[in-house]
């Protein structure tokens, strides 16, 4: 799974005024960020907003998706739930031609016990026949998945890594120090990446990625003094992407790059005109 390694962009799902997926936008969207240097595609994570998206919805932006990539770089695909048998329903309908793994996020809302994570993971990891990215990020869940509860889910043949999106360094040292060679710790975290990289981390599963491909690419992928400075040009502008909600900040860091517009669906609102003048500001320092 070392194709795996480096930047996997989060992809957002570009919409019209009328709140319909804007397919030319997510096109240009998809060769901007393989230009830029990402190594993969994570398609219909949170950040595509797939809490909004019908079914129907989720199957045309997949094989879109997997259509203007063209084999370019490997593709991750977005399948996790607190329903387990949904999940599970799911896997059995989508067809995985072309997709390398699914990226599932723990359980939410449920917050159920470790054992219940662990079981909820292995029925995903029995039926999915593609390889699972555990996702564990507690301030969407509700519930932390303990670095415990990820080395025994890394004992399954079919789980290959760990988006660790906490913010707890302590428990991704302890993941680190005790994980299978081939299990892949992934930060969830654009700030956190360099630090996971000096523990034995191996990428990023990236929001900025989408508007600044180049600087994860010198991030993951740079000499060390090289990757310091980009990884530092993050400080700024981090923290806007998140400050009205996710994916409100990237989307509109991606307007003011000519790339989409920065409509998103309710309950999401579009970025306030306080919000969109800090990004523009800070946007310059990236063209």
């Amino acid at each position: 799974m070392n194709q795996l390694c480096g930047t996997g962009v989060a992809l957002v799902t570009p919409f019209n005024d009328d709140y319909t997926i804007d397919f030319p936008s997510l096109a240009k969207l998809i060769d901007f960020t393989i230009d830029g240097g990402v190594d993969y595609l994570v398609v219909l994570g949170t950040t595509g907003e797939t809490a909004t998206l019908t079914s129907k919805e989720k199957k045309e932006v997949l094989d879109f998706c997997l259509k203007q990539n063209n084999n370019r770089v490997p593709v991750v695909y977005g399948i996790g739930g607190n329903n387990t048998q949904l999940v599970l329903d799911e896997i059995a309908n989508t067809d995985f031609a072309g997709i390398t793994a699914i990226l599932s996020v723990s359980p939410y809302y449920n917050k159920p016990s470790q054992a219940g994570i662990i079981a909820h993971y292995k029925e995903i990891a029995d039926a999915c026949p593609v390889p699972v990215i555990l996702y564990n990020v507690p301030g969407r869940t509700m519930s932390n998945m303990t670095a415990e509860t990820t080395l025994a889910l890394a004992q399954h043949s079919n789980i290959i890594g760990m988006k660790e999106a906490s913010g707890n360094l302590e428990q991704c040292m302890q993941i680190a120090a005790n994980k299978p060679d081939d299990f892949l710790l992934i930060s969830g975290d654009d700030l956190m990446t360099k630090a996971l990289y000096s523990i034995g981390g191996v990428g990023v599963i990236s929001v900025l990625a989408n508007a600044i491909p180049s600087t994860f690419k010198a991030i993951c992928h740079g000499k060390e003094k090289e990757s310091r400075k980009a990884a530092y040009s993050l400080l700024e502008v981090n923290d806007l992407m998140y400050r009205e909600g996710n994916p409100v900040g990237i989307k509109n860091f991606l307007c003011h790059l000519g790339i989409c517009d920065d409509q998103v669906r309710l309950p999401m609102l579009r970025a306030s005109l306080e919000l969109n003048q800090l990004i523009k500001t800070a946007a310059q320092k990236f063209m």
